[in-house]
């Protein structure tokens, strides 16, 4: 199992693949070129057809989720401008900071999502399964 496995929930986060497969993608392919197609997810899952909106309002807690990561970045940003130049100004730190929150925006905003149907839903080796026949 491992891990990092193939049915590691830990991968199927940060792969931002379907939590009940690990196939398919949660999210349509995107584009720097344009920023709005790097928030498009799918509505099912390409290969075994998990719905990714449950109910509506499902991602309402992936809210949190992203809180908790933008904190985490938060900190991280502060520390290292701190080790880095120690005589910041307030002016600094907040432009820092909303860089921070501007350039990981996407990853962020698909992080907390992936973390969150995660959560509830759960990896099942017969849909992998079924999943890897229909590719071939």
């Amino acid at each position: 199992m491992g891990i990092f496995g193939k049915d590691s929930v830990i991968k199927s986060v940060l792969s931002f693949t379907c939590p009940r497969c690990h196939d398919g993608s949660l999210f349509e392919k995107g584009s720097l070129l344009r920023p709005g197609s790097l928030f498009k997810m799918h509505s099912h899952c390409p290969h075994c057809a998990q719905s990714f909106e449950p109910e509506p309002g499902f991602y309402f807690g992936a809210m949190f989720v992203s809180y908790a990561i933008n904190t985490a970045l938060f900190i991280a940003a502060w520390v290292a401008l701190t080790a880095v130049y120690p005589d910041y100004s307030l002016t600094m730190l907040l432009g820092l900071l909303t860089g921070v929150v501007i350039l990981g925006l996407p990853l962020t905003y698909r992080l907390s999502r992936s973390i969150w149907i995660a959560i509830f839903v759960r990896y099942d080796r017969k849909f992998a399964g079924e999943a890897r026949m229909k590719q071939r």
